[in-house]
C-alpha cells in the first residue's frame, strides 16, 4: 500500500482495489501536554486512544449505514487500527459541518446577547472553512454556492443528512444517561457528485454533558463502553 497522506491523528494508504485505509494513530491534538480536540497540532501521545477512537466510529459508522445514509465506511480491522473507506472528495480546501442541540460554545460567544447558555436549538446545523489562520469562518449555503465549493443540492443533502446522523448519535448518548449539546462532521462526495459521511465519529468530535457536567473526550470512550 501506498501512504499519501500522513495526518496528526490519522494516516491514509492508498488499497490495491481503489478504495483507501485510515491507520488510526495513538497521537492526539492538544497544548502543553494536555488532550484538546480543538487545537491544530499534535500534542500528546495517548495509549489505546487511537483504538478507542476507531471503535466509536465503527459502530455508529454501522448504525449510520444501516439507516440507510451513505458514508465512506466499509469495513475496518480493531487488530492494526484501520478502517478502509471509500474514495471521497472533500468540499472546498475542507469544511466542518457542526449541527447544535444546545447552545454552548463559540455559538454562545458569538450569539450570547439574544440566547441563554445551554438553551434548547433545534438540530441547528453551520458550516465552517477549515481554515486554521482565519479561525474557521463561518459559511452559509449561499456562500458555498457562490464560491462553487458545493450546489444547492449537496448542501440540502448535507443538513439533513447531519441532522439524522445527529439524532441517531443522540438517541444512543441518551440511553447511557449522557446529553449531546453538539457535534462535527466532514462529508465528501464521489465520482458522481453524491455526499457522503466521511472521517470519525469519536469523542473528541462531540460535547457531551452528564447531570450537567462536561464529559472530557477520554471520559467519555470510558463511559461509552462501560
Amino acid at each position: 500500500m501506498e501512504l499519501v497522506y500522513k495526518g496528526k491523528t490519522k494516516d491514509v494508504f492508498a488499497m490495491e482495489n481503489g478504495n483507501y485505509l485510515l491507520k488510526f494513530k495513538d497521537d492526539c491534538t492538544g497544548k502543553d501536554g494536555k488532550f484538546d480536540p480543538g487545537e491544530n497540532s499534535v500534542g500528546l501521545t495517548i495509549e489505546g486512544v487511537g483504538d478507542v477512537n476507531l471503535r466509536m466510529s465503527i459502530y455508529f459508522f454501522e448504525k449510520i449505514n444501516k439507516a440507510g445514509i451513505r458514508t465512506h465506511y466499509v469495513n475496518a480491522n480493531l487488530e492494526d487500527t484501520t478502517m478502509e473507506v471509500l474514495p471521497a472528495k472533500v468540499f472546498g480546501k475542507g469544511l466542518e459541518v457542526i449541527c447544535r442541540h444546545k447552545a454552548v460554545g463559540s455559538f454562545i460567544r458569538r450569539y450570547g446577547e439574544y440566547i441563554e447558555n445551554g438553551a434548547d436549538l433545534p438540530a441547528y446545523v453551520e458550516t465552517t472553512f477549515k481554515n486554521d489562520a482565519k479561525g474557521d469562518p463561518l459559511v452559509t449555503k449561499d456562500g458555498l454556492v457562490v464560491l462553487g465549493v458545493m450546489t444547492e443540492k449537496q448542501y440540502d443533502d448535507i443538513k439533513e443528512m447531519t441532522q439524522k446522523i445527529t439524532q441517531i448519535v443522540a438517541d444512543d448518548l441518551k440511553e447511557k444517561g449522557l446529553v449531546l449539546y453538539d457535534i462535527k462532521f466532514e462529508f465528501g462526495y464521489d465520482a458522481e457528485g453524491n455526499v457522503m459521511l466521511i472521517d470519525e465519529i469519536a469523542s473528541g468530535n462531540m460535547r457531551v454533558y452528564k447531570d450537567g457536567e462536561y464529559i472530557e473526550p477520554m471520559e467519555l470512550s470510558k463511559l461509552f463502553f462501560a
